[in-house]
C-alpha cells in the first residue's frame, strides 16, 4: 500500500507534511465547537435550556460553512476591493475544482510569507472552523431567550458584515496589517470581535427572565468540564495550526499555549480560593478560557516567560472585571450570560496588547526563503515602542467598528423576525422551543 501510495502523482509545491498538519489543526479547532462548545454550553446552562443552547451552535457551524464558501472566504482572503484602504475582500464562491486542488494563497501576503505548500482547500477549512467557533463564542452572550428565527438570521448576516471585515483587516493583508498590526491566532479578529459583538446583540435582545438570571444552576458540570477539555486541548490546532507550516514556531505556539493556559487557570483557582475560601468548576474553566483566549494573539511571538506572564495576567485581569467590576447604569444592567466580555473581549484585549509589549525577535515565525526575509515581531520591551502602538490601534478600530456593525446586524434582524422568544418559551424551555428535553425524566411505571 505504502508503495503504491508513493506513486500517486502530486505538483511538486505540494508538501504533504505540510498539508496533514493543517488539515488536523483545523480538525482540531473544528471539534472544539462541535462538541465541545455544545456541551460545554449544554453542561453551564439550567437543564431547560440545555437542547436549545447546542443547537445553536450546530446550526451556526453548518450555516458558517453554506456562507464561508459560498462568499466569506473571499471577503476575507480574497483579491481587495479596489477602493478604499484594504478593508475587505471581493466576494466570491470557492466550491470550483480549480479554486479546490488549486495552490493555497493569500494575495496581499504573497511577498511576506514563503509559498504555502498546501490546497486551497485545507486553507478555506482551516479558516472557516476559526470563522465558526467566532460567532458561536458570540452566541454564548445570548443563551437562555434569543429566539432561534433570529439566530437563524444572525449568523449568516454577522458573519458576512462583521467577522469577514475584521480578517481581512488583519489575516487577509488588509489596512490593520499593513500598519505593522499582528494577531497571531485571532486573539482580535475572533475573541475581542465575539466578545463586544456578543454584549451588543444581549443589550439589544435584552436580558433572561428574572427567575433564570437569580438561579442560573448548570445542568451538568461533568459535561461542562469535557466540553472545557476539549476547547483546550482543541487549541494545539487553533494555534499549532495558524504558522500555515508544521514548523518550529508551530510547536512553540503550542507549548506557549499550554503554559499560559495552566498559569491563567491557576491564578483564576488562587483568587478564588482566597476570597471565597473554594476553588469551583465553572471559576476553573473560566480560568482555563481566559488564558487560551490571552495567548492566543501571541502564541507565535512570545517566549515561554512571555507566555508564562500573559497567562498569569489572564487569569487575574477578567477574574477581576467578571468579580469586581461593577458597570454603571445601562452597561450593569446587560445580560450576558455566559460572561463573554470578560473570558474573550477583556481577555483578547489584554493578550493582543501584551503581544505589543513582549513579543521577541528571537522567535521566528516564518524562518525565509531565497524570496523572502525571515520574519519576527518585535514588542516593546524589545525596544520596539510602535508594536505597542499599532497594537492599541488595531484593537480600537475592530472594537469600534464590531459594536456599530453588529447594533446594525442586529437591528435588521428585529426588524424581520422577533429577537426574543415568546413568554411561553421564556419560562419553559427547550420543551416548548424544540419540543425535546435533554434528559428524560418522566418516571416509568412499574410492571409489578
Amino acid at each position: 500500500m505504502l508503495a503504491y501510495l508513493a506513486l500517486v502523482p502530486a505538483p511538486g509545491w505540494l508538501d504533504p507534511g505540510h498539508t496533514g498538519w493543517q488539515l488536523t489543526a483545523a480538525t482540531f479547532v473544528g471539534l472544539q465547537s462541535v462538541p465541545g462548545l455544545a456541551i460545554l454550553y449544554a453542561g453551564l446552562m439550567k437543564r431547560k435550556w440545555a437542547v436549545n443552547s447546542s443547537l445553536m451552535v450546530l446550526y451556526a457551524f453548518a450555516m458558517t460553512l453554506v456562507v464561508w464558501t459560498l462568499w466569506a472566504y473571499s471577503m476575507s482572503f480574497g483579491k481587495p476591493v479596489p477602493v478604499g484602504p484594504g478593508f475587505l475582500g471581493i466576494p466570491w464562491p470557492v466550491l470550483f475544482s480549480g479554486a479546490e486542488q488549486g495552490r493555497a494563497q493569500i494575495p496581499l501576503l504573497s511577498g511576506l510569507i514563503p509559498d504555502l505548500r498546501f490546497p486551497g482547500s485545507a486553507l478555506v477549512y482551516f479558516q472557516f472552523v476559526f470563522a465558526a467557533i467566532t460567532v458561536i463564542i458570540l452566541g454564548g452572550a445570548l443563551l437562555g431567550r434569543m429566539s432561534f428565527k433570529a439566530w437563524m438570521l444572525f449568523v449568516p448576516l454577522w458573519i458576512t458584515f462583521v467577522y469577514s471585515v475584521g480578517a481581512f483587516l488583519l489575516w487577509g493583508g488588509g489596512w490593520l496589517a499593513q500598519m505593522g498590526a499582528v494577531d497571531y491566532s485571532g486573539g482580535y479578529v475572533i475573541h475581542v470581535a465575539a466578545g463586544v459583538s456578543g454584549v451588543v446583540a444581549a443589550a439589544v435582545v435584552g436580558p433572561r427572565i428574572a427567575r433564570d438570571r437569580e438561579d442560573a444552576t448548570p445542568s451538568n458540570l461533568i459535561m461542562a468540564i469535557a466540553g472545557g477539555g476539549l476547547l483546550w486541548l482543541g487549541w494545539n490546532g487553533f494555534n499549532g495550526g495558524d504558522p500555515y507550516f508544521a514548523s518550529a514556531d508551530a510547536s512553540s505556539a503550542v507549548l506557549n499555549t499550554n503554559v499560559a493556559t495552566g498559569a491563567a487557570l491557576l491564578a483564576w483557582m488562587f483568587l478564588d480560593v482566597f476570597s471565597r475560601g473554594r476553588a469551583n468548576v465553572t471559576g476553573m474553566i473560566n480560568g482555563m478560557i481566559a488564558g487560551l483566549v490571552a495567548i492566543t494573539p501571541a502564541a507565535g511571538y512570545v517566549d515561554g516567560f512571555g507566555a508564562l506572564a500573559i497567562g498569569a495576567c489572564a487569569g487575574v485581569v477578567p477574574w477581576l472585571t467578571m468579580n469586581k467590576l461593577r458597570l454603571p447604569g445601562f452597561l450593569g444592567r446587560i445580560d450576558d450570560t455566559l460572561g463573554v466580555m470578560h473570558t474573550h473581549f477583556v481577555a483578547g484585549a489584554l493578550g493582543g496588547l501584551m503581544t505589543g509589549l513582549l513579543a521577541t525577535p528571537s522567535i521566528v515565525v516564518y524562518p525565509g526563503t531565497g524570496k523572502t526575509a525571515a520574519v519576527t515581531v518585535t514588542g516593546l520591551l524589545y525596544g520596539n515602542p510602535h508594536q505597542l502602538l499599532v497594537q492599541a490601534l488595531a484593537l480600537g478600530v475592530i472594537v469600534l467598528y464590531d459594536v456599530v456593525a453588529t447594533f446594525v446586524v442586529i437591528s435588521v434582524v428585529g426588524l424581520l423576525v422577533p429577537l426574543r422568544m415568546t413568554e411561553a418559551e421564556l419560562e419553559a424551555g427547550d420543551v416548548v422551543v424544540h419540543g425535546e428535553t435533554s434528559l428524560d425524566l418522566v418516571p416509568v411505571a412499574s410492571d409489578a
